[in-house]
């Protein structure tokens, strides 16, 4: 079961959108390394726009998340890759559909 999440708005640099795309694309490799991190997806929201959105189970899981490979490796190329800081929402999980 999925509480909380985190959706995280990313704004690519003009010119940089392929190396977005492939940098989220990247990152789900690190993700199935963790165990608390139930659902995870890199997506675009337009040309230049994209986002993470990801659900745990607790509060405990999304701390992990959050100082875990993907998270450092955001922040490393963040001001590479983006034209503003990663925008990241904590959210709570109302309703989830997920595979059994």
């Amino acid at each position: 079961m999925v509480n909380v999440a985190l959706f995280v708005r990313l704004e690519a640099k003009p010119g940089k959108e392929a190396e977005v795309e492939t940098f989220l694309r990247g990152g789900l490799p690190l993700v199935m390394e963790e165990p608390s991190t139930i659902a995870w997806f890199g997506i675009r929201l337009g040309p230049s726009t994209f986002g993470i959105f990801d659900a745990f189970p607790d509060e405990a899981g999304r701390q992990a998340h959050l100082s875990g490979k993907v998270a450092a490796a955001l922040m490393a190329r963040a001001s590479e890759l983006f034209a503003s800081p990663p925008a990241i929402e904590k959210v709570d999980v109302l309703a989830a559909k997920l595979p059994a």
